[in-house]
């Protein structure tokens, strides 16, 4: 349904609403509708499902973490102090609609994920070893704060988060997290910090399934594909741009090649050629995830404070304020934070002790990294 202009000059919702909008605008705002996306993990590059969890103000899922304190939350556990400085909190809560704005579309929307992804998500966490990567605000790596144990909800009645005060749905993904860092901790008693959210790339599933598979031709006449069956011709056909197919006939047999004639499959090809040649020089990308965005300004506030000192070549500096200010990055970039792979085992290096932790989160750190090899995959096929 539409904003309709009523006869006295103002708005109603439909055709059979009151017109009590006073302009198009306020009808629309109050009346606005946001896609639902379902979000995935991505197969090919698993890694990079959750690549930190980072302590917050304002968690996105809305839900608090709570602390060990005996007093405070009544635990029937045998002797349970505030010494321990454990955080139990959902990381992820399967189904639960999350908010989130797209400033390059300039687009309002809403994620959720199912409970076979969150679990999927919570398996890779605990997998690629990232439950040392913890970081305050989504901007600030911290160290001295470690995720020591991790569970799927399997019954939301008889479930360890009960003892916490929580009843949240089977399926949902807890941690426990012991915080060692004294100025973390304290933030945390204060009241500042009141939840988790997890840093991570996960891809839309409809863009995932709208991106098809076609047969692969089983061979070629004057270098044009050659299908086994019509079906698989006029497939391939869309995918150039032309409609219908036409037969060759080899050794008796039939076989079917896209578009309703063989010039106009060879000119469609000749021309998706010479454009693919221009892309290659011309096309630029900017869908690297927020978390690389999140890595470079990360080492970008570091740096402001703190100076490159001997660490930075010039192509690293460029790269961390392209990526902390969401610039189009080319292939050839891509292909060079591909290769900075090599560096990752200096990726744990405190800022303040070396160069390797400032120079790998200048590069969009491993989900920046991860990122590259899985498009250059993508741009390759």
């Amino acid at each position: 349904m539409a904003c309709n202009k009523c006869k006295d000059g103002k708005y109603k919702y439909g055709n059979t609403g009151d017109c009590k909008y006073n302009s198009l605008e306020d009808c629309e705002a109050a009346n606005q509708t946001y896609d639902i996306v379902e979000l995935v993990v991505d197969e090919d590059n698993e890694a990079l499902a959750i690549d930190a969890i980072s302590l917050v103000t304002s968690p996105a899922i809305e839900t608090d973490f709570v602390y060990f304190n005996a007093k405070q939350n009544n635990l029937t556990l045998a002797k349970v102090d505030e010494d321990k400085r454990l955080l139990i909190s959902p990381a992820l809560i399967p189904y639960k609609t999350i908010y989130r704005y797209d400033a390059q579309k300039d687009k309002n929307y809403y994620v959720y994920f199912t409970a076979e992804t969150v679990r999927k998500a919570a398996e890779a966490y605990m997998k690629h070893q990232n439950t040392n990567s913890a970081t305050l605000q989504h901007e600030e790596k911290v160290t001295g704060v470690h995720t020591v144990e991790s569970w799927i909800v399997e019954d939301s009645k008889n479930d360890k988060s009960n003892l916490y005060g929580y009843e949240l749905p089977k399926g949902t993904w807890f941690v426990a997290m012991r915080v060692l860092n004294d100025d973390v901790w304290q933030r945390i008693k204060d009241g500042e910090l009141k939840g988790l959210s997890i840093e991570g790339y996960f891809v839309d599933k409809m863009q995932t399934l709208s991106k098809q598979k076609y047969a692969e031709p089983i061979g070629e006449v004057n270098g044009l594909p050659l299908f086994e069956s019509e079906e698989d011709a006029k497939a391939y056909a869309k995918t150039l741009g032309c409609d219908g197919t036409h037969e060759h006939t080899i050794d008796g047999d039939t076989y079917f090649m896209p578009c309703s004639d063989h010039e106009i499959v060879k000119s469609l090809l000749e021309i998706i050629e010479d454009d693919n040649a221009n892309k290659e020089l011309l096309e630029s990308y900017t869908d690297y995830p927020q978390a690389a965005t999140n890595n470079a300004k990360r080492a970008l506030k570091w740096v402001e404070k703190n100076g490159w000192g001997s660490c930075g070549e010039a192509t690293g500096k460029q790269r961390a304020n392209q990526l902390a200010n969401r610039e189009p990055i080319s292939k050839d970039t891509i292909a060079r934070m591909a290769s900075f792979k090599r560096h990752q085992q200096h990726k744990d290096v405190p800022y303040s002790e070396g160069c390797g932790g400032l120079m790998w989160d200048s590069w969009g750190g491993s989900a920046g990294v991860n990122w590259a090899i899985s498009k250059l995959k993508e741009l390759d096929k």
